[in-house]
C-alpha cells in the first residue's frame, strides 16, 4: 500500500515538474496610457530618477524605504536603489538607454526576497498635442518563476501597479504641461506689453521731435 502511494506521489511530482517546464520562457506585460502633455515633459519625469517618488506607484509602499541615486543625475547610467519592507523589497534600476522625448529602457534587478534581472522600456509616441505613454517590463522567467505563474497571475499583478502608475504619471504630466502653458503664455503677454510699451515710447519720441521741428523758428 505504501509503495502504490509512493509511486502514486513520484508521478505527481513528475507530472508537476513538466507542467512547470512547459510553461513559457520569457513574459512580457505591458500598459499604456494617453497624456495629455508633450512628449519632452512625461520624458522628464522617466528619465530622472529623483523625479520618480511623484509618481511611481512603488514609492508609497514603505515610507521608510531606503534610497540610493549614483551616477549621472538623468539619463544613460543613471542608477537608482531601493531597500523597504516585504512589499517593495531591494533591488536596483539602471538607466541603459535614453532617446529624447521617445524612449527610456532601464535593467531592473531585483535582490530581495528573490533575485532577478528584467528589462524595463517606456515608450513614447506622439498623438496631436498629446502622447501615448507604453510601460513594458520583459525578462526570462526561470524554473521558480514558472512554478509560481501557476498560482499567480503575473499579469494581473503587476499589470494593475503600471497602471496605477501610468494613471499618476498622466495627472503629474498634465498638470505640469498647465503650468508650462500657463508660464509661456503670461511670458508672450509680458513681451507684448514691453514692445507696445517701447512702440509708445518710440511714437511719442517723433511726436516730440516733429513738434521741435515745428516751433523751431525759420530762416
Amino acid at each position: 500500500m505504501l509503495k502504490k502511494i509512493g509511486i502514486g506521489l513520484g508521478l505527481l511530482v513528475i507530472a508537476f515538474l513538466i507542467v512547470v517546464a512547459l510553461q513559457p520562457a520569457e513574459f512580457r506585460i505591458e500598459r499604456s496610457q494617453r497624456m495629455d502633455a508633450p512628449p519632452y515633459v512625461v520624458f522628464n519625469l522617466l528619465n530622472n530618477f529623483h523625479r520618480w517618488p511623484a509618481w511611481s506607484p512603488w514609492e508609497k509602499l514603505d515610507p521608510n524605504m531606503q534610497k540610493k541615486h549614483a551616477g549621472p543625475e538623468f539619463g544613460t547610467g543613471a542608477s537608482y536603489e531601493w531597500t523597504g519592507n516585504d512589499e517593495v523589497g531591494q533591488g536596483r534600476m539602471t538607466i541603459t538607454e535614453s532617446v529624447p522625448a521617445k524612449r527610456v529602457v532601464i535593467k531592473l534587478e531585483f535582490l530581495a526576497p528573490w533575485e532577478a534581472t528584467n528589462t524595463t522600456v517606456f515608450t513614447l509616441t506622439p498623438e496631436g498635442k498629446a502622447v501615448d505613454v507604453t510601460w513594458a517590463m520583459e525578462g526570462h522567467n526561470n524554473f521558480m518563476a514558472k512554478a509560481a505563474s501557476l498560482f499567480m497571475d503575473l499579469d494581473q499583478l503587476v499589470g494593475k501597479d503600471f497602471e496605477r502608475g501610468l494613471t499618476t504619471l498622466k495627472q503629474v504630466a498634465e498638470k505640469e504641461a498647465r503650468e508650462i502653458a500657463r508660464a509661456k503664455s503670461e511670458q508672450a503677454k509680458a513681451e507684448q506689453a514691453k514692445a507696445k510699451a517701447k512702440a509708445n515710447a518710440d511714437a511719442d519720441a517723433d511726436a516730440d521731435a516733429d513738434a521741435d521741428a515745428t516751433a523751431a523758428p525759420q530762416p
